[in-house]
């Protein structure tokens, strides 16, 4: 028999309600920003960015899908993509014939570079504007300890990149 959960309080039922609604009203807000710009979602933008500032502008899809924290087949769904809009190219991987690279083209550098400005501008009017560099700070290390959490380095742990 499974043991009674322990309820969250009133005052942690608030903090979780406040995070799910900001966190959730943030992505729509850099979705819509973005598809207005530049007419791609939010995760597309990130994976660009991944591209970008990896050596080569290039990452073996594998690396590519545990930076932007999906899974293989959203980011296979992703790149197909962006693929499709010439921003991104694959490349067998020489060393493992299962293997293969996302490769940033220079039309997709060249789109984050044009959308890249809108982005930062709309991150930082939905967030660090609203915030005092204590609270900046205080939001980086409690996030950074979820985070930390949330990925257990042990064999076998169950993350989204390795389904």
């Amino acid at each position: 028999m499974a043991e009674d959960p322990v309820w969250l309080t009133a005052e942690e039922q608030l903090v979780w309600r406040s995070y799910m609604h900001a966190t959730t009203l943030l992505e729509d807000h850099l979705d819509r920003q973005l598809q207005r710009d530049a007419g791609m979602p939010h995760i597309y933008y990130g994976l660009l960015v991944g591209l970008a500032e990896a050596p080569g502008r290039q990452l073996r899809m594998t690396e590519l899908a545990m930076k932007a924290k999906i899974t293989r087949s959203r980011l296979s769904h992703a790149i197909a993509r962006l693929e499709k809009n010439g921003w991104v190219r694959r490349e067998d991987c020489p060393s493992d014939k299962r293997g293969q690279f996302a490769i940033l083209t220079d039309e997709g550098h060249e789109v984050l570079r044009r959308t890249a400005p809108g982005h930062v501008s709309a991150v930082r009017q939905a967030m660090f504007d609203r915030l005092t560099p204590e609270q900046q700070k205080s939001l980086g290390e409690i996030m950074q300890i979820v985070a930390e959490g949330l990925q257990p380095s042990e064999a076998g742990a169950d993350l989204p990149w390795l389904r």
